[in-house]
């Protein structure tokens, strides 16, 4: 179970920084809790970094790790994961709204 969860976040890692590096820097900081992981996206500079660290952040999304799979895939569409309650989004709305690139 513990070598799943680490795979799972390796994965998400691995998918967040490879987009990062293909998307325009999204001028603010965001905070991925995934499964009580967190990832950070800061976009402050002229590129998107990806940290793996607990920071305060512009924006916090709030999901399980299921969720984020099924939004990747087009499982799920993201407006209504926000208005059934599986996506929490705390802070500035806009600056979540950027983040169709890494979807």
């Amino acid at each position: 179970m513990i070598n799943e969860k680490i795979m799972d976040k390796e994965n998400i890692l691995s998918n967040f920084q490879e987009k990062a590096k293909n998307a325009a820097p999204i001028g603010g900081t965001i905070k991925f809790e995934i499964d009580g992981n967190s990832i950070c996206i800061d976009g402050t500079g002229s590129e998107n970094k990806i940290l793996l660290e607990d920071m305060e952040a512009d924006c916090t999304i709030t999901m399980a790790g299921s969720l984020m799979e099924d939004l990747k895939n087009g499982k799920v569409n993201p407006m209504m994961a926000v208005m059934s309650g599986k996506l929490k989004i705390k802070g500035d709305q806009g600056l979540a709204m950027k983040l169709q690139a890494f979807m």
